[in-house]
């Protein structure tokens, strides 16, 4: 499932991202809340991962459920390898 979530749905407000997920949940798609990356956005701190593949079927879902997004993003997350190196980095007494 998380290879096929290679898209991210940003906000303006958490509850929209509540309901995204509910709206796309019940329509068959395949989800994932996140804390939103601030790179893509600095709105909500929630944001949804989904196929991007599907985006434009999305989008119109979401648009006829009253859903306002700020954006739909192409999406892969940080690697293991990052998160190892920044691992290292805190043990060396960086902040």
């Amino acid at each position: 499932m998380q290879n096929e979530l290679d898209g991210l749905i940003s906000f303006f407000a958490s509850h929209h991202a509540i309901r995204a997920e509910t709206l796309l949940k019940r329509a068959g798609y395949a989800t994932q809340i996140i804390a939103g990356p601030k790179d893509l956005s600095p709105n909500c701190g929630v944001a949804l991962r989904m196929p991007f593949a599907q985006r434009d079927e999305i989008r119109v879902l979401l648009t006829a459920g009253h859903v306002q997004i700020e954006a739909i993003h192409a999406y892969t997350p940080r690697t293991d390898a990052w998160t190892a190196r920044t691992s290292v980095w805190k043990q060396q007494g960086h902040p």
